[in-house]
């Protein structure tokens, strides 16, 4: 529907989120969101000794806590912003909140997501829409497509559905800790939350700072795209430059500037992961609470994925082992409750494959070189023979240059029985005549040959 000027975002009678707020979203939200379980896991439990929760809201009608704040928003449109339609731009789970809401309410909907949404999460957007929305590829990040979608409702007067960034998506997705309090009936010693435009941390945050003051809550970045804790050395949200798309439910370039203003007032500060356990203990044993921010490797998350798969039965996207890859940069003591929020379940199977690479190369078992044989015949035997260990296969071995066969440089993947035996195979190749470069991840060449 076109207007003669643009429908702006609905304004709010509270600039930030209070914990009465966050209690009218949970009794707006009743019968449409489901109170998702709050599961003991034993695993981590032992592993981490303390006593380890999961918020599964994985399990969620939309597969991911993004519902909360989309169908909040949108609840309390008027009739003229109803009318004019609503666009959003998505890396996947908003826009599936979104679509939702548009066919509970009969409304009009346009999402945006970049190129890189998985399939599976398209798909679910189409299906939860009922034919109600239209989605819209545009950019390779959710910021491209956040752009694009601002200038829609620039062009077409509709109302813009914010996936983060407006007081009550916020509202909405502070209703998780809502339902943790009633679920767990006492006080948690730690939180975990994913964090990508910073919703449903200054969500989380906000309620537990004023229902559960005790409680520590840790907000988890992926390390490639930390925009959080960029924000706060900045002093203001600031565009990353660069990021790792890999995490898309939580691969933004910019902190929201209500999230920010939610983290400042509530006097959040940046730890490296090397120093959050000492942290986090020594507030967790004065009780004094507080909001941390951290980060986690790409690499330990597909770890967590896979863990999390082969021992629980649980599904998870990348976004959604964020915070249960940081259970293990804790260090609780024995009988600290630690929550853990799984904030999706929308995975595409496809992408498997590279979970399962890069959890090898963070746990040590996959490296890649440059092998340089000399010109003599026997050369490649001799490697496999004298430099390979036991335990050691070769999954990849491409020549660089395909006319050289035999004599040139190749590129070989090489997965380790063990990390352990990794100083053994570099050793076994510096005795070797054979001129080897070990690929380190992360470098230029490690990225453009892998």
């Amino acid at each position: 529907m076109e207007q003669d000027a643009p429908t702006a975002a609905p304004a709010d009678e509270h600039p930030l989120p209070t914990a009465d707020s966050i209690d009218g979203a949970h009794q707006r939200l009743r019968g449409v969101v489901q109170r998702t379980p709050l599961d003991p896991c034993e695993r981590l439990s032992v592993r981490s000794g303390a006593r380890v929760f999961l918020k599964r809201e994985d399990q969620q009608l939309v597969r991911s806590y993004k519902l909360r704040g989309a169908f909040n928003l949108m609840a309390q449109l008027d009739p003229m912003q109803l009318a004019a339609g609503v666009v959003t731009a998505s890396a996947g789970n908003h826009a599936q909140g979104v679509a939702f809401a548009c066919k509970r309410l009969g409304v009009r909907g346009r999402i945006y997501v970049p190129s890189n949404t998985p399939r599976q999460k398209r798909e679910r957007i189409i299906f939860h829409g009922g034919g109600m929305v239209e989605l819209i590829t545009s950019g390779t990040t959710f910021d491209a497509a956040a752009a694009a979608a601002a200038a829609d409702v620039a062009r077409s007067g509709a109302t813009p559905v914010p996936p983060f960034d407006h007081v009550r998506t916020v509202d909405g997705q502070g209703t998780i800790a809502v339902e943790i309090l009633g679920q767990l009936g006492s006080a948690p010693d730690v939180v975990l939350v994913p964090v990508g435009g910073g919703g449903a941390l200054s969500g989380i945050a906000t309620y537990l700072a004023e229902r559960s003051p005790s409680t520590v809550v840790v907000g988890v970045d992926p390390t490639g795209a930390a925009c959080a804790a960029a924000a706060l050395r900045n002093g203001a949200p600031i565009t990353l430059d660069e990021i790792d798309t890999f995490v898309d439910g939580a691969a933004v370039r910019r902190l929201g500037d209500v999230p920010f203003e939610v983290l400042t007032a509530l006097g959040a500060h940046a730890v490296p992961a090397a120093d959050l356990a000492d942290v986090v203990a020594d507030a967790v044993a004065a009780r004094t609470g507080g909001l941390l921010l951290t980060d986690v490797d790409e690499g330990a998350v597909c770890t967590a994925m896979l863990e999390m798969y082969q021992n629980e039965g649980i599904i998870v996207e990348p976004a959604g082992a964020l915070s249960v890859a940081a259970i293990d940069l804790l260090a609780p003591t024995n009988g600290s409750t630690v929550v853990s929020l799984i904030s999706g379940g929308n995975n595409d199977v496809s992408r498997y494959g590279e979970v399962i690479e890069r959890s090898l190369v963070h746990r040590g078992l996959k490296h890649y070189f440059l092998v340089t044989f000399p010109q003599e015949p026997g050369a490649l035997r001799r490697f496999l023979d004298e430099v390979l260990g036991p335990d050691d296969d070769i999954t990849l071995f491409e020549y660089v240059k395909r006319n050289n066969r035999e004599t040139g440089a190749a590129l070989v993947g090489i997965e380790l029985g063990s990390p352990d035996g990794f100083a053994a195979l570099r050793m076994r190749m510096a005795d070797s005549p054979i001129d080897v470069e070990h690929l380190a991840p992360g470098s230029t060449a490690y990225r453009y040959l892998t």
